[in-house]
């Protein structure tokens, strides 16, 4: 049963003065899933919010740590045991810094890049072999604080490009569930073109 359930979790940090953060960028693709199959988040699981839904004859577990970011790994830790799930069949959508507003990235694993949500999961996992599906926001403009850029909403001038990038995303992760990690990498990694 286990090899045919997949773990989708978006990164964030739960409360309301959060939810149009750079930040929370990972936590805005599980809303995107769950609006694209009419699921509910309606329970607290591990310390996470969770929808469980069947797709193409898979169980998916989308979830959103409500641990804030630092301690996400808490979270996905208890939901991989729960449900036994391989690190293969995880998949963790987060904000990067270091690549463009624009670009999405699939990757088998590697290091957390300063990612402090993808550390605290590499910590708790005890493994960085898990898939990541990293969302670009682009650098801060002139000297402002990385860290207070990621807490800065997204532009109003972003959200059309967001809304396609968030589309992109759900569709990679689709086809990460639906076709595996090297299809899903050479399909959806770069940029939109616009």
């Amino acid at each position: 049963m286990t090899e045919n359930t997949f773990l989708i979790v978006g990164l964030g940090n739960p409360g309301r003065e959060y939810k149009d953060n750079r930040h929370n960028v990972g936590f805005m693709l599980v809303d995107r899933l769950t609006v694209r199959f009419n699921a509910h988040m309606s329970r607290l699981q591990a310390k996470a919010l969770v929808a469980s839904l069947t797709y193409e004859g898979k169980k998916l577990i989308l979830a959103k740590p409500q641990t804030y970011m630092n301690l996400s790994g808490q979270s996905i830790q208890g939901l991989a045991r729960f449900y036994k799930i391989p690190l293969e069949n995880m998949i963790v959508a987060h904000d990067d810094l270091d690549l463009p507003f624009g670009t999405i990235r699939i990757r088998p694993g590697g290091g957390p890049g300063g990612q402090k949500g993808i550390a605290s999961t590499i910590e708790r996992l005890g493994s960085k072999d898990f898939p990541r599906l990293r969302i670009g926001i682009g650098r801060p403009p002139g000297r402002m604080d990385p860290a207070d850029y990621v807490l800065q909403d997204f532009s109003r001038a972003d959200l059309p490009l967001l809304s396609e990038i968030l589309d992109r995303a759900a569709d990679a992760v689709l086809t990460f569930v639906d076709e595996g990690l090297n299809p899903a990498m050479n399909k959806f990694n770069g940029d939109i073109q616009t």
